[in-house]
């Protein structure tokens, strides 16, 4: 049956810090061609509906994981921390999989963009859900510790936030629509990308939660991800918006 490596857990999760560092280098200067940031020039092909593919990017993080419970034998239960912690984030992947692709009203995704996706989640997937199943070691007290509690605490605000600001973003839409709006209301009142703030609060809360090595290492490449898109963003409603409002910040609430 499977065990747990240290080894492989720590060249993992530094691959994904390095993969954290090359997504900043590579996109903080030009966004990925998708989106609002797509070329007008570009031909539509090498397509999947955005709902399809949604639901299929975000699949394996959930299926990863759930699998790996299954395989292990016993299961594993105990503690309480430990359990609690790996329903997080399959909580987390249960709604982006099942729920937020069936609202959503994206443009038609490309393919090329929804492979390395794919590779990403199930690569996150097995490194989150093999340390929290077969490595990770917790007292019985750890829900009672400060870094279990805040992290959960922050978890669930981001958690909130990213939801209810998806929530707002697709009302900005009549079933059909393509074309991009000034988001209102929330956490859009002061900053251009509060759906992406509102996950990358989610991850470090995950992190602070766990207190691992892997955690900090998936907050760190959401971070790095989709931090430099919401800047992008904020450039640009900027540009396109004569009346977009002046006060808004890019990422983070009266700061940047």
């Amino acid at each position: 049956s499977m065990q747990c490596y240290p080894a492989l857990v720590l060249a993992l999760s530094s691959l994904l810090g390095a993969l954290a560092l090359l997504q900043l280098s590579l996109y903080l200067r030009v966004p990925s061609r998708y989106g609002k940031h797509e070329e007008r020039l570009c031909r539509p092909r090498g397509r999947l509906p955005a709902r399809c593919a949604w639901f299929l990017q975000e699949l394996p993080s959930f299926l990863v994981p759930a699998l790996l419970l299954a395989l292990r034998s016993p299961p594993r239960l105990e503690p309480l921390g430990c359990r609690l912690l790996c329903c997080l984030f399959c909580w987390h992947y249960f709604y982006r999989t099942f729920i937020y692709p069936f609202f959503t009203r994206g443009r038609p995704f490309p393919l090329q963009l929804l492979f390395f996706g794919m590779l990403f989640c199930i690569y996150n997937g097995f490194l989150q859900g093999y340390y929290l199943i077969y490595c990770a070691e917790y007292p019985n007290d750890w829900c009672t510790d400060i870094r279990f509690t805040s992290g959960l605490l922050l978890f669930l605000l981001g958690m909130g936030i990213n939801i209810h600001s998806d929530l707002l973003l697709r009302q900005l839409r009549k079933p059909g629509e393509v074309t991009y709006k000034i988001p209102q209301g929330g956490l859009f009142t002061y900053v251009s990308g509060a759906n992406y703030f509102g996950e990358i609060v989610e991850w470090f809360g995950f992190a602070i939660a766990t207190w691992s090595l892997p955690a900090f290492a998936f907050a760190l490449f959401t971070l790095c991800c989709i931090g430099p898109r919401a800047y992008h963003h904020h450039r640009y409603y900027l540009k396109t918006f004569t009346d977009y409002p002046k006060s808004r910040k890019a990422l983070i609430p009266f700061v940047f």
